[in-house]
């Protein structure tokens, strides 16, 4: 039976046990000082390197986790919050990659962790697949869940409200589209990067469904989006065509 963690409680696991024995063993064999200082560097020092690139990460992953059972809800908290205590990035990739892949076995219980895990050495690398695939995952699963997006999306923390942007990136025609436009309009104003570059990403992913739906909205909207939020709204989206008499009146 799955249990609730208190905030900040990490839930035991005897699989968690496993992995992490596992996992603590193999990655820092398979690491590479040198390659982990072009890490670092590449990641603006976010977080140390063990040194180990990603092709040779899951290949390690996959021996760490052979012969392990499926996992239940608190056996992926475990396993990700004791990822994420470790201070080489590689493990926090390890953590991340498992929830892809088992976020379908958590409920909407789930969400307070993957907050957690948001917040913690918070850098796009890890955020991003956070919010696509696991908050993305619990919410689409659970659209109840949908609302606590309002309130991430006005949060201080610029990672939660750049998650908020970004979890709808893989629902195509089951986006909510007036949630989408109304937290980028909310965050329109702000000037990090990061949720400037998320605004116009969401928009631009949306685009791939419905063009004409997102070049209305930037149309009505630009002057309140940046400059860079509306260039990579558009990035994929064709001119409009000009009107047939217009197109005959200048001879095309």
């Amino acid at each position: 039976m799955t249990t609730r963690p208190m905030p900040g409680e990490v839930p035991d696991s005897v699989l968690a046990d496993v992995v992490l024995e596992r996992l603590t063993t193999l990655y820092p064999a398979a690491g590479n000082p040198f390659r982990a200082q072009e890490m670092v560097a590449y990641m603006k020092g976010v977080a140390p390197f063990l040194g180990v690139r990603t092709p040779e990460r899951r290949t390690l992953s996959r021996a760490v986790l052979d012969g392990t059972p499926r996992p239940d809800e608190d056996d992926c908290a475990a396993i990700a919050l004791r990822c994420f205590a470790l201070p080489e990035r590689e493990y926090h990739y390890f953590a991340v990659d498992y929830l892809r892949r088992h976020v379908r076995r958590c409920s909407s219980a789930f969400l307070p962790v993957a907050r957690r895990l948001v917040t913690t050495v918070s850098w796009w690398d890890t955020v991003d697949h956070l919010a696509a695939h696991v908050v993305g995952g619990l919410v689409a699963a659970d659209p109840a869940l949908a609302p606590e997006m309002d309130a991430w999306i006005d949060d201080e923390d610029l990672w939660v409200a750049r998650t908020a942007l970004l979890h709808q990136l893989r629902f195509k025609g089951d986006t909510d589209a007036d949630r989408l436009f109304d937290h980028c309009l909310r965050r329109a104003g702000h000037p990090d990067f990061f949720i400037r570059k998320a605004i116009g990403w969401s928009l631009r992913e949306y685009a791939r469904t419905a063009p004409a739906e997102v070049r209305a909205f930037v149309a009505a909207h630009g002057p309140r989006l940046s400059p860079l939020s509306v260039r990579e709204a558009l990035k994929n989206l064709a001119p409009p065509e000009d009107p047939p008499n217009r197109r005959a009146r200048m001879g095309t």
